[in-house]
């Protein structure tokens, strides 16, 4: 859940000023900012943790509704025609690669990209269960739920996802 609060905003932030600090060296010098391609590695190295981890997915759900409502903004303001992204609050070389993110529309594909990452259901399944502890359930004639004598006996651990039997 922590890293849902942290990392989001650490993958805009270096979003924003690799892709700032990579268009202003281009237009103003005509050459590459290592530093700012560094950044960006940086970021995509995080935005991949975020999204394909066994972090909670409410870690990338939280990021991907943030991403995504900021991601939105720009179409609305251009739609509609009112003001609503403040970026005179922002320093220029992050004021720069948010307005190119955002208005290129690259903030709504991480956005999007961390919300489809959060609705897998084997993120929200919790670990497996060892099958040598006992089980907390037992029936009340003592002894867990007999095997069926129709399918072979259990051997190892499993998928509970399958709707049949495997060998």
């Amino acid at each position: 859940m922590v890293a849902g609060l942290l990392l989001p905003p650490l993958v805009a932030a270096g979003l924003w000023y690799g892709v700032g600090d990579l268009t202003l060296q281009a237009q103003q010098s005509f050459r590459i900012s290592w530093i700012a391609v560094g950044v960006l590695a940086a970021t995509a190295i995080v935005l991949a943790f975020l999204a394909g981890s066994r972090l909670s997915p409410v870690a990338s759900l939280l990021g991907g509704l943030a991403f995504t409502a900021i991601g939105v903004m720009p179409f609305v303001e251009m739609v509609s025609g009112v003001r609503l992204l403040p970026t005179d609050l922002l320093p220029a070389v992050f004021r720069n690669g948010f307005t190119t993110s955002a208005y290129s529309g690259l903030l709504i594909v991480v956005g999007v990209t961390l919300l489809v990452a959060s609705l897998f259901p084997s993120r929200w399944r919790g670990p497996a269960r060892d099958l040598a502890e006992p089980d907390e359930y037992e029936s009340s004639w003592g002894s867990a739920s007999p095997q069926s004598p129709y399918l072979p006996p259990r051997s190892g651990s499993e998928d509970a996802t399958r709707p049949m039997y495997r060998e």
